[in-house]
């Protein structure tokens, strides 16, 4: 398993840096971020979508033909719509979420931003983003950092954050997980 997602992720990465340099020749790097993302936030959200793109029971000409019509009501267009459209011809549509996220990556490292995601148990107000935002780039060595944040009451409080390969769990849930386990040792 762990040969295939490399192989998939080697693939998806060549797909990724390909359109990455075609976006950056054609200026366009802030237009095909913003659309892949429109994109994968579709296909996240329509389990029609997420059909098409998983299952190899659909031809490369119908992936493309449905995928056209979906691109075309959608208003994705240009560079990244021939992008798409290639990838269901090549019959890669099912790395393409992968893909996405390695362009992402691409157009993050290029403006030299970190993303973190965070997760808490209740929102924060406005303050309390700014000092984590500022807590992260101090931990990045100075990098301008993205939060996508999500609320889960189920961590109880506290907050968990990844940054690149780095995590902290400093949550409720997961403190009393470990007082629970220790306690089982004792007891």
């Amino acid at each position: 398993m762990a040969d295939a997602e490399n192989i998939v992720s080697g693939m998806a990465g060549r797909y990724a840096s390909a359109l990455f340099s075609l976006a950056k020749d054609s200026r366009s790097i802030d237009r095909v971020a913003q659309e892949l993302r429109s994109f994968d936030a579709l296909v996240e959200s329509n389990p029609d979508l997420q059909l098409l793109v998983r299952s190899p029971a659909f031809s490369a000409e119908d992936q493309s033909r449905a995928l056209k019509a979906v691109l075309d009501r959608v208003g994705i267009s240009g560079l990244t719509a021939n992008f798409l459209l290639l990838v269901a011809s090549k019959r890669r549509l099912f790395a393409v979420r992968t893909m996405i996220r390695g362009f992402l990556a691409l157009d993050d490292a290029d403006r030299g931003v970190s993303r973190a995601a965070v997760t808490v148990a209740a929102p924060l107000d406005d303050a309390q983003l700014a000092a984590l935002k500022q807590s992260l780039a101090e931990a990045t060595g100075g990098r301008s950092v993205e939060l996508d944040v999500k609320v889960d009451p189920e961590i109880i409080g506290g907050i968990v954050v990844r940054l690149g390969s780095r995590m902290v769990d400093a949550s409720i849930k997961t403190k009393l997980n470990s007082i629970r386990t220790r306690m089982k040792e004792v007891g």
